[in-house]
């Protein structure tokens, strides 16, 4: 078995999922997205070039890893496969997926002008928190205290030429403690959960904004929140983040290309194995 790692800025993950897999005896290619370019129709074999029986969709850019997964995955087993990175991608589409598979997750609405998101910010009430629909590790995320700094990062947005930003998708502030939870998640079953504490000078709790890893145990029903929000987006290797609140667990993302190196760190788990264990399994069925 050939497994291929595509990524597009090689990361600790990809490092890790490639030694693990060499000790496992697999042949392993690591295909950098940025400059293998696929055919689309013809027969000149680039698609096959380099691809191995199983393919690890690793992509930073959400975009270029939806589009390869969605042309790899006519000949190749792919991980995500596309249906599952184009909800996980897309903030606005995992709220939808998940509200429709009763997952409980925080109040959001949606707004398509300056004028109608300042209305409904208001009738939301402050705090809240505005989200791009697409992108990570909180970049971009800001919490909105009052109608004054409604009106100011309203307008920025509206000053960036790009049609997503005049996108605004808004969440309620949830009170809860200074952390939230990353469950991993590895076909239907959880196999690590960390806390992220925030950092002192930040509201947000991302590892990549120097949020702290420690290792969580989670009750029975959170549990089962976390992994019936994986299977409403699709089975795979997913990231689901979750907050605790007074209404219990609400789940606020879920990661299609998740990293694991903060997870690493604290978990008993060896991660990167239990990932390649999953590839071998979907070739062999």
């Amino acid at each position: 078995m050939e497994l291929s790692i595509l990524y597009d800025r090689l990361r600790w993950e990809e490092k890790a999922i490639a030694e693990e897999a060499k000790k496992n005896g697999l042949n392993v290619s690591l295909v950098d997205a940025k400059s293998h370019p696929l055919t689309l129709v013809g027969e000149d074999g680039l698609t096959n070039s380099k691809f191995g029986d199983v393919v690890l969709e690793r992509c930073m850019s959400h975009i270029r890893g939806l589009y390869y997964a969605a042309i790899l995955e006519r000949e190749k087993i792919v991980i995500n496969p596309y249906k599952v990175l184009s909800l996980t991608t897309n903030k606005l589409l995992t709220t939808l997926t998940l509200d429709k598979a009763n997952v409980p997750t925080p109040k959001t609405a949606v707004a398509f002008s300056l004028e109608s998101a300042l209305e409904l910010a208001d009738k939301m009430g402050y705090p809240l928190v505005i989200k791009p629909i697409i992108g990570s590790w909180g970049r971009m995320v800001a919490c909105i205290r009052d109608r004054r700094e409604a009106e100011a990062i309203f307008e920025t947005r509206e000053m960036i030429h790009e049609p997503l930003q005049q996108i605004y998708y808004l969440q309620e502030y949830v009170k809860r403690p200074p952390r939230d939870i990353r469950s991993i998640v590895v076909g239907d079953e959880i196999i690590t959960s960390i806390y992220r504490y925030q950092p002192e000078d930040d509201w947000r709790t991302n590892v990549a904004r120097g949020g702290a890893a420690v290792l969580a145990k989670l009750e029975p029903e959170q549990e089962e929140i976390i992994i019936k929000a994986a299977k409403a987006v699709g089975e795979g290797i997913l990231g689901v983040d979750a907050m605790e609140s007074e209404r219990g667990l609400l789940v606020h993302e879920i990661n299609g290309c998740v990293e694991f190196k903060g997870a690493s760190s604290v978990s008993t788990v060896n991660i990167p194995k239990r990932i390649v264990d999953y590839a071998v399994k979907k070739v062999r069925r």
